[in-house]
């Protein structure tokens, strides 16, 4: 006889705890119905159930609340720190590393970049000095330049 038709033919054979039937086995406690069953009870710890744990808890909690927090670090706490200070002052340092150290293309740049700004002073220094001269001396010049320039087309006609 199958399972099924023992059960069906036999109601008073099936399991009372598990009225249902699925793939899975599923425990018979969760069900809340067998009350035959003896549910499994959480372990008592003793190391939280002595006096001692229990105030030395509740004094930590409440100089937690007072911002009392102990002083002391533990050493893993420490350590840690340590290193990640360590690790930050490094990585600080390479950046200025990085910064000192130019390749050949950028102090080639930067020696082109000089050579720019003092051509710029120069020119600026030019026009200056151009504005700064009297009017009599400009004409001078413009008239030098004319006196050139009509020598030059004379000569090459």
């Amino acid at each position: 006889m199958t399972t099924m038709f023992r059960y069906s033919v036999f109601p008073h054979l099936q399991d009372p705890c598990n009225s249902r039937r699925s793939v899975m086995a599923e425990p018979d406690y969760l069900d809340g119905d067998c009350e035959e069953l003896i549910k499994p009870k959480k372990l008592i710890n003793p190391v939280k159930s002595s006096r001692n744990h229990q105030d030395l808890h509740r004094e930590l909690i409440m100089n937690q609340k007072r911002g009392l927090a102990p002083q002391n670090k533990p050493e893993l706490q420490k350590v840690l720190e340590n290193r990640k200070r360590e690790q930050v002052i490094k990585a600080q340092k390479e950046e200025q590393e990085a910064h000192k150290k130019l390749s050949d293309l950028e102090i080639e740049l930067m020696k082109r970049q000089q050579k720019l700004e003092q051509l710029e002073l120069e020119q600026q220094k030019m026009q200056e000095e151009q504005e700064n001269t009297p009017e009599f001396v400009k004409m001078k010049g413009n008239l030098r330049r004319t006196k050139q320039e009509a020598d030059g087309e004379g000569r090459a006609t």
